[in-house]
């Protein structure tokens, strides 16, 4: 299970020269709607790769499905968060890519044409490309093959996995180009995205804090009513469900990480009722506090 992670993550790169990475992430035993992705955004594109389990994913405030099989692309500087669809395990490979690892493309004519619209941000491919074009779900064995030399890292395997992302992308436009506008931003999915992502940092920095729904809203410009909705379409969740899913996970974190006891632990994430707390944890980690400390001993 990931760690609750700063709102704004700095996405580790191993090798600027060849700007990628690959994460595999592993959730066990996950709870139906447990997080699997914390909220955060970063300047790469990340593509995912749903291996094990189905998981609902919030991208700038639109919902996305993706079962056993599915890739989804997250464009860069957008907000995404992920949840588990179903009680069990949960697991996808994460490929992060930054647009530089492109750059020696930057004076040919036809990558400049139908690749760099993409990767500057003028459009965007769709999150689900093969629920858009079926044909799509043809070329994810690119992705498939570069997620194998970055596990594997055999000689060279730099140029093969960028060799396989730049045909996978081009592939892409050549499908979807047609259909949109190269000299048209897209713009952002929702306006009050920044003010969105200042808020939402403050939650994840200070999960304990006494913050009303009413003074959230103001934060964003917007009265209690619309802020509801909105928070509610970009997370998956009302904004007491996601400060108690930031607490709860405040609350595994010193359950297994120290030694405090639960009702110290329940003071410390702002539950001054030890019952409420245990409540709470059980509904959000789908086990008791004690069986949360226990679990991680096993």
């Amino acid at each position: 299970m990931p760690n609750l992670k700063a709102l704004h993550e700095n996405t580790r790169i191993d090798h600027k020269s060849h700007p990628f990475q690959l994460f595999r992430n592993r959730c066990s035993d996950m709870k139906k709607e447990e997080c699997i992705l914390y909220l955060h955004w970063h300047e790469h594109f990340e593509l995912i790769v749903m291996r094990r389990g189905s998981a609902l994913f919030h991208i700038d405030s639109k919902p996305y499905v993706v079962r056993a099989g599915e890739v989804i692309i997250i464009p860069g500087g957008t907000l995404h968060v992920g949840y588990a669809l179903d009680d069990g395990d949960v697991d996808y490979d994460s490929v992060v890519v930054n647009r530089a690892l492109f750059h020696d493309f930057t004076h040919d004519p036809v990558h400049e044409q139908y690749v760099a619209p993409y990767l500057e941000g003028r459009v965007r491919f769709p999150v689900k490309p093969a629920e858009e074009n079926a044909a799509c779900a043809g070329y994810y064995s690119l992705l498939n093959e570069a997620v194998e030399e970055m596990a594997l890292q055999p000689p060279a395997y730099q140029l093969v996995v960028k060799s396989k992302l730049h045909a996978l992308f081009t592939l892409l436009a050549r499908t979807f180009m047609p259909q949109q506008l190269p000299d048209k931003s897209v713009g952002s999915y929702f306006p009050n995205r920044e003010r969105f992502k200042q808020l939402i940092a403050q939650i994840e920095a200070d999960p304990t804090g006494k913050m009303s729904v009413t003074e959230a809203a103001s934060h964003v410009g917007l009265n209690a009513y619309h802020f509801c909705k909105m928070f509610k379409k970009l997370t998956g969740r009302t904004f007491v469900e996601y400060v108690n899913g930031c607490r709860m996970s405040e609350a595994e974190q010193l359950l297994q990480g120290s030694s405090l006891t639960i009702t110290e632990i329940a003071a410390r994430v702002g539950c001054d009722n030890a019952n409420y707390f245990t409540k709470l944890y059980k509904q959000y980690k789908g086990v008791t506090p004690s069986g949360g400390r226990m679990k991680k001993q096993v």
